[in-house]
């Protein structure tokens, strides 16, 4: 089964091409420790939100962008030998200095729960992160694929991911279950979906949002008002750069 470390971080705005210098030089590392593909996205649409946020999820400051990103393994016991070969690799100690602040980055070890259509052919993405109880799972799954034939299919989305938390750390200053404010119980969430373009995204929101004008939400197997999400435009993908 895949599996992807999946991250997010705020990257100072002024550093976009250092960034992109920087996940060149990365990606051959990764791959050679066995990732089969690596995406890097950056912030170009992401909301502040009235109680989590992209932003507040890495302590984001003004002069900074949100960079939503994951790297793909072939399964949890490849990505948990390379974490553990880099520790002491000289390689990782030659690498050049990280262009962004490491220690607000969010990162965890997601395996995939409910995957439908394509993310290859990405021009743009909507990144999702959120705390769902463990006991509503099945749920959330049922919900994620009424969500993507009722809704993201018919409206031109290209795929989408929804990746439950498994190994997701607790950090010393950010961590994923601060972000999304997890209470007891509760998994992380690391989920995308993949469009052709901004434009087709934005149109879809407005037809799936007119299509829900006048009619009962749904309930919910998890609290909504702590989900966050945004659009990102792709900067590097390993599976067009091979």
């Amino acid at each position: 089964m895949a599996y992807y470390t999946g991250c997010v971080a705020a990257v100072p705005t002024a550093n976009k091409q250092k960034y992109i210098e920087h996940v060149n030089v990365a990606w051959p590392l990764m791959r050679n420790y066995g990732a089969t593909r690596m995406v890097e996205n950056w912030g170009v649409d992401v909301q502040k939100g009235k109680v989590t946020d992209l932003y507040g999820a890495v302590n984001a400051k003004d002069d900074e962008t949100v960079v939503f990103s994951w790297i793909e393994w072939p399964d949890k016991p490849t990505a948990d030998t390379a974490w553990e070969k880099m520790q002491n690799d000289p390689a990782m100690k030659e690498m050049p200095q990280m262009p962004f602040d490491g220690s607000r980055m969010i990162f965890g070890g997601f395996e995939p729960i409910f995957v439908e259509g394509t993310d290859r052919s990405l021009g743009y993405i909507q990144g999702f992160a959120l705390a769902v109880p463990e006991k509503n799972k099945a749920a959330y799954v049922k919900l994620a694929k009424e969500a993507w034939e009722g809704a993201f299919k018919p409206n031109g989305c290209l795929g989408i991911v929804e990746a439950w938390g498994v190994d997701v750390p607790h950090g010393k200053q950010t961590d994923f279950y601060r972000a999304t404010k997890a209470e007891e119980g509760e998994v992380p969430l690391f989920s995308w979906t993949a469009w052709a373009d901004r434009a087709t995204c934005d149109a879809a929101a407005k037809a799936m949002e007119a299509s829900m004008e006048g009619q009962e939400f749904p309930e919910m197997p998890f609290d909504g008002m702590r989900m966050m999400w945004g659009g990102f435009e792709p900067i590097f993908d390993s599976a067009k750069s091979r």
